[in-house]
């Protein structure tokens, strides 16, 4: 299930996170001012970006609670509008990206497991190409 921060519900991103996981997690949408502030005080790195994962340490907590995701709506209209696909495609692709780092995969540090992985749900959700395989191109 997730815990939304600002939007109506999002019942694609819901079907997502159930091919992947049992457990909760929170969806935030911001704008650029607000993602730069986010990046800048957790990351040290003082620009706007797409999308940030935050993981919730479960050790010390019995909860069911993975993370949240933060997502840059400004970000993603743009590179909607840029790639010629919907927001709705763009917010899931973010989303997937996000929550695949929530799960532990990590593609600066894997041996390409987190691209496999996008590409999989990819096509199992019919979506455009993902951040990672953008990228490569």
């Amino acid at each position: 299930m997730i815990l939304y921060d600002n939007l109506e519900e999002i019942t694609y991103l819901e079907k997502i996170v159930s091919v992947l996981t049992n457990s909760d997690v929170e969806l935030v949408f911001i704008n650029n001012d607000g993602m730069q502030e986010i990046n800048k005080n957790t990351r040290k790195i003082n620009k706007t970006t797409d999308v940030l994962s935050f993981p919730h340490d479960n050790s010390f907590l019995d909860t069911n609670f993975l993370g949240s995701i933060v997502i840059n709506t400004e970000l993603a209209a743009e590179k909607s509008q840029e790639l010629g696909h919907s927001l709705e495609n763009e917010i899931s692709l973010l989303f997937i990206h996000g929550l695949l780092h929530l799960l532990g995969y990590d593609h600066e540090i894997d041996n390409g497991e987190m691209r496999l992985k996008e590409i999989e749900l990819i096509n199992k959700f019919n979506l455009p190409k993902s951040l990672i395989v953008r990228t490569l191109d």
